[in-house]
């Protein structure tokens, strides 16, 4: 084979075009950054693997503009419960409708659906380029000098220059073999029997996520479509249940007879593992998703990770790249989302042990002291805010210690409906990709220079139509003033009763503040922020 030198600049390389990846360029393009998508296979793989979503997750799929797609294909869940053997309910932890981020708090979908939805987007998008039946072979980098890809196809072999690579390449990436970062085995490996259903059976459902702690037969069962269905299965051998086991497995919720509309789309074996990559960049190449961790699937968390990887990254890399932002923002990236990933993680371990028990004489007293734990009024809404607790201190989460405001900083903003000039929207459309501030009083002159500074607009909560939810946001944290990053979380607050925003000699030229803002699809509509400019 010859091996083709392109003297095309690529700004991105995102090797895998799953759904990190693709969510990835799309959140890049928003930015005006251009990405060549490499992936081994012609399609979408066609199988269901990931089904659950939720409401912080959602919100990314806005910013990467397909929500009201993703909307038309999901199905919001009630939440999930824990059942013992006798599929007796020892707890529930209920997931609202409406969660802070603006959508159900639990979603399930099919995946490949999804991953339709994104590839649809990809092709509107001309700041991206998906090439399928493509098998990136190696990744290089020497030094400051720029990412060399080196990829296969039918062609022969071609090698690709770029400013960036992002590996969303799985489980078995061979980006984090390039930028030499081994697994940390968090203790959990666990093989499964995975089984995907259509019928139109009536199903004993309670429209939410079913884990059965039994220690002989743990299992998972959920509701996925109007007529589809998933079980979870660890058995005791490593066969696929045929038609006759397959009856036993699925007796607690439905009855199947012989000739019954039973659709079984799938039966695979899956190893279920909790690891985590000891890097996840090196120089300019990164890893996202599977590449940089692994979750069991026991609290939904292991797709939903990857999206957090790319929102978190994306608006970083797009302002080093396009406005001369220091290098040093983009070690950013792994310092809040690695504690992050690892938090997830060891919850999803801690849930598949009180699923099985283990297998130890000690199964019956974890079970017992779950039963009773989980009965601690409260406990059940903490559980469902853990899944992503605020980040903590670094350059860009400016805390303060025993001054109003700081337990907004390092979580999200909420996300209400707003309305301005007649017209309703979600906050973060009208907000678009830039950094924003979210005031209760009015601006100082030293709150405007940093707006200035960051091209940010300043939105008195007051004027949103938002029925108060964020004036009460910012009155409860002790805050008169937000300042918002691109991916809306608090950078920094205006303590109540007066004062500024203090951290900007730690991160204003971090980010570069100096320079224009950022080009975007999605700029902030002038017309619904007139009051902010007078």
């Amino acid at each position: 084979m010859t091996v083709e030198h392109t003297s095309t600049d690529v700004p991105v390389v995102i090797v895998g075009a799953g759904p990190v990846g693709v969510t990835a360029a799309l959140l890049l393009a928003r930015r005006g950054v251009r990405t060549v998508v490499l992936e081994r296979h012609h399609d979408v793989y066609p199988l269901p693997r990931a089904v659950a979503t939720d409401d912080e997750v959602r919100r990314v799929l806005q910013a990467a503009g397909v929500q009201e797609e993703f909307a038309a294909i999901a199905r919001p869940a009630r939440g999930l419960r824990l059942l013992d053997a006798r599929h007796r309910v020892m707890a529930e932890f209920p997931r609202a409708a409406q969660g802070a981020h603006g959508f159900p708090q639990t979603s399930m979908f099919d995946q490949p659906e999804l991953e339709r939805v994104l590839r649809d987007a990809l092709a509107r998008t001309p700041q991206c380029e998906l090439r399928g039946g493509v098998e990136v072979v190696g990744v290089e980098q020497d030094g400051a000098g720029p990412v060399r890809v080196t990829c296969r196809d039918d062609g022969g072999e071609h090698l690709l220059r770029a400013d960036a690579v992002l590996g969303c390449d799985g489980a078995n990436s061979l980006t984090r073999d390039a930028i030499g970062a081994t697994w940390e085995d968090l203790r959990f490996e666990e093989r499964w029997t995975v089984i995907d259903v259509r019928t139109t059976l009536p199903v004993r459902c309670w429209e939410g996520v079913e884990q059965i702690c039994d220690p002989r037969r743990p299992a998972t069962f959920m509701r996925i479509g109007e007529d589809r269905y998933r079980w979870e299965f660890r058995l005791p051998d490593d066969a696929e249940p045929g038609l006759e086991r397959l009856r036993e497995l699925v007796a607690p919720w439905v009855d199947l007879t012989y000739g019954a509309d039973f659709e079984v789309l799938r039966k695979a074996q899956y190893t279920f593992r909790a690891r985590i990559a000891d890097r996840w960049q090196r120089g300019r190449v990164f890893l996202l998703g599977d590449a940089a961790h692994l979750t069991p699937p026991f609290i939904g968390q292991g797709l939903c990770a990857g999206l957090r990887d790319a929102y978190n990254l994306t608006w970083k890399l797009a302002r080093v790249l396009q406005q001369g932002a220091e290098e040093r923002l983009l070690e950013t990236y792994e310092s809040e989302r690695r504690p992050h990933a690892r938090h997830v993680i060891r919850l999803a371990v801690a849930m598949g042990w009180a699923m099985t028990g283990g297998q130890d004489g000690a199964a019956a007293v974890r079970r017992g002291l779950l039963g009773a734990a989980v009965r601690v009024p409260g406990l059940s809404t903490a559980v469902a805010r853990d899944l992503s607790p605020g980040l903590t201190a670094g350059p860009l989460v400016r805390r303060r210690i025993g001054r109003g405001g700081s337990g907004l900083v390092g979580g999200f903003c909420p996300q209400p409906w707003v309305s301005a000039d007649g017209r309703r929207a979600r906050l973060d459309d009208l907000l678009g990709d830039s950094f924003a501030v979210l005031t209760a009083v009015p601006p100082s002159p030293s709150l405007r220079a940093v707006a200035d500074g960051l091209g940010a607009p300043i939105l008195p909560v007051a004027d949103l139509g938002d029925d108060g939810r964020l004036a009460d946001w910012l009155r409860e944290g002790r805050a008169d003033a937000a300042l918002l990053r691109p991916d809306r979380i608090v950078m920094d607050v205006v303590p109540a009763g007066g004062g500024e925003f203090t951290g900007t000699a730690g991160w204003a030229s971090l980010l570069h503040t100096t320079r224009s803002p950022l080009p975007s699809q999605r700029t902030v509509d002038k017309s619904l922020l007139r009051s902010t400019t007078r």
